[in-house]
């Protein structure tokens, strides 16, 4: 299985060997540790369920969940897959390595929140003409609806709070690995903050 809990680190850049630069996303990806294996006759779909980052204080629940890795582990989500292998064991770790230079990955992170933003910042809307007595309305939305049904539809563009949300980016390319380090290079952007999570999953 190519997935993995990693945590950005911040972007730099790599020269191929035809003496090109890369732009890529270094991420650290310590050792993920598979928690649980749910299947279909049990639980109602295939998924391995991963765990990684060693945790100082957990709940109760948390613990008993973790007792058979023998492990504190802070971070866990699962990956659906489409079939469980032999090799997925509980207790069995996940390593950069399991990824490789041109694999192709899809990356899903949580986007930098950008709090509360008009409609210019949020939707790229245009400003209204700063001439015949706009008094200082130039970047109000204007009109939201006419007088049927007096009502604001759903979804309806407007100011509010912007960013902080799950964001998947398909298509990307791993551009370095380094086991020693721990370290995932992924070509392109990747969304989220520095030391946010995000997780990497091989596309099949």
């Amino acid at each position: 299985m190519k997935a993995l809990i990693t945590r950005k680190v911040g972007m730099t850049s790599i020269i191929n060997e035809d003496g090109t630069e890369t732009a890529i996303t270094l991420l650290s990806a310590s050792p993920n540790v598979i928690s649980q294996v749910k299947t279909q006759d049990i639980d109602g779909y295939t998924a391995v369920q991963v765990a990684s980052e060693p945790a100082k204080n957990i709940s109760k629940p948390q613990a008993g969940h973790l007792k058979s890795v023998k492990q504190d582990l802070a971070i866990m989500r699962e990956f659906r897959v489409d079939e469980v292998s032999e090799d997925l064991k509980v207790g069995s770790t996940l390593s950069p390595e399991v990824f490789s230079v041109g694999d192709k990955v899809t990356v899903t992170g949580t986007s930098k929140g950008k709090g509360f933003a008009s409609a210019i910042k949020r939707h790229n809307f245009s400003r209204q003409r700063k001439s015949h007595g706009a008094k200082g309305a130039t970047r109000r939305v204007g009109s939201i609806g006419s007088m049927y049904p007096q009502k604001i539809f759903k979804g309806k563009k407007m100011p509010g709070r912007m960013g902080a949300e799950r964001v998947t980016v398909k298509n990307l390319k791993i551009a370095y690995v380094d086991s020693e380090l721990q370290l995932l290079g992924v070509a392109g952007a990747v969304p989220g903050p520095k030391k946010s999570i995000v997780l990497v999953k091989g596309e099949v």
